[in-house]
């Protein structure tokens, strides 16, 4: 069987893996890094906090997509931010936790 026959059959294999919960998981994580990477300014930082958000934490930020963060969303973030496991994905990262 040919590589290009394996591929198509390997990825419906994968997609079936995944619950639909968990694609809404990943889609709303996408996309609340929208909102949190223009307020800490880095890729690494942005990743550590949507990381650590739990899923009603994430639901609010992408309540803030295509706007401008207000204060309750930068409170959480900072909130998010000064987390214990959120602190040390940012030690892990290399990368100073960022000033908000």
């Amino acid at each position: 069987m040919s590589f290009a026959k394996v591929l198509p059959v390997l990825a419906l294999g994968l997609l079936a893996a995944c619950s639909p919960q968990d694609v809404a998981d990943k889609v709303g994580r996408r996309t609340a890094e929208t909102v949190v990477s223009p307020v800490v300014g880095s890729g690494a930082a942005t990743q550590c906090i949507v990381g650590n958000a739990d899923a009603a934490e994430v639901q609010t930020l992408v309540r803030d997509v295509a706007t401008v963060a207000g204060s309750s969303t930068r409170a959480l973030i900072a909130s998010i931010a000064a987390r214990a496991p959120t602190q040390d994905c940012f030690r892990a990262a290399g990368i100073p936790a960022p000033v908000l």
